[in-house]
């Protein structure tokens, strides 16, 4: 038994799961509603909704689609027992992480290229008008399933680290509150904390440095991320576009993020999993 084994036979499990698909569901509803608020306008504009969907997901739809999906994936084994008997077959603990990864993230992008499917449909009928840029939604929804792959790499890494679905489900609501809504979007986060400080102590910061601080969580990356899939002339991303930006902010090496958001927690994840008595 390998890590395809433990990943098919867990996707076979999840894919039933009506709690995992209602999430999708809702992305997509979120998709219907931009279009259609285009379809009252004179020119239509196909980023416009993009970026609004950005900052939903972002904040919401995306997070919740990947923490439903992932965070009992293997708590809630270790908690039922069964993960007992996975063990007593020939797979290693490690097999155990990435196979549940590879299921998890598997749900996950069905799921949402689903929702993506039933979104090009819909521009096509509310918005016939409107011009629909093939390649940048492609960007977009490449952008968004490595977004939520990161946050479903934290969701397994979260559960292969507790030992019980309440310590899951608790690890996973305090990622998602740190790490998106007050990293992000409350009024005091690490930027606005950072900038206080730097005054207060008379440090010289830019605000690059700033951007940066903003981009070290997996929301802000994607946000950020979004320079490479938007056309440079994109009112909305102007003010961080204009200029000579320094490489920590630039659209690449938001993917450098997002990547270390994926690798990071699962090898803390596996190595905690791999020292734990299950006994």
């Amino acid at each position: 038994m390998s890590a395809l084994s433990v990943a098919k036979r867990d996707f076979l499990n999840v894919r039933r799961a009506k709690l995992v698909w209602i999430p999708a569901l809702l992305y997509a509803l979120f998709m219907l509603v931009f279009y259609w608020g285009q379809s009252s306008r004179p020119e239509p504009d196909f980023y416009m909704v993009l970026w609004s969907l950005a900052g939903v997901g972002g904040a919401l739809v995306i997070p919740l689609v990947a923490i439903v999906a992932a965070y009992l994936s293997i708590a809630g084994e270790r908690g039922s027992g069964s993960i007992r008997y996975q063990l007593s077959l020939p797979v290693s603990r490690s097999d155990v992480v990435v196979g549940k990864l590879l299921a998890r993230t598997g749900v996950v992008v069905a799921s949402l290229l689903i929702a993506f499917a039933i979104g090009i449909i819909a521009a096509q009928i509310l918005v016939p008008d409107m011009t629909l840029e093939y390649d940048g939604y492609a960007a977009f929804v490449a952008l968004t399933l490595l977004y939520a792959l990161a946050y479903v790499a934290v969701a397994v890494a979260i559960s292969a680290a507790t030992a019980s679905r309440s310590r899951a489900m608790t690890g996973a609501i305090g990622f998602f509150f740190v790490f998106n809504l007050a990293w992000n979007f409350l009024p005091v986060s690490p930027v606005q904390m950072a900038e206080f400080v730097f005054e207060e102590l008379g440090v010289d910061y830019s605000d690059s440095l700033l951007d940066l601080i903003f981009s070290l969580s997996p929301t802000g990356a994607y946000l950020n991320g979004m320079k490479l899939v938007f056309p440079d002339d994109f009112t909305a991303l102007q003010a961080t576009t204009a200029g000579t930006n320094p490489f920590y902010i630039q659209g690449w090496f938001m993917l450098v993020i997002l990547a270390g958001w994926i690798v990071v927690p699962l090898l803390l994840g596996a190595w905690q999993f791999r020292r734990t008595d299950l006994s």
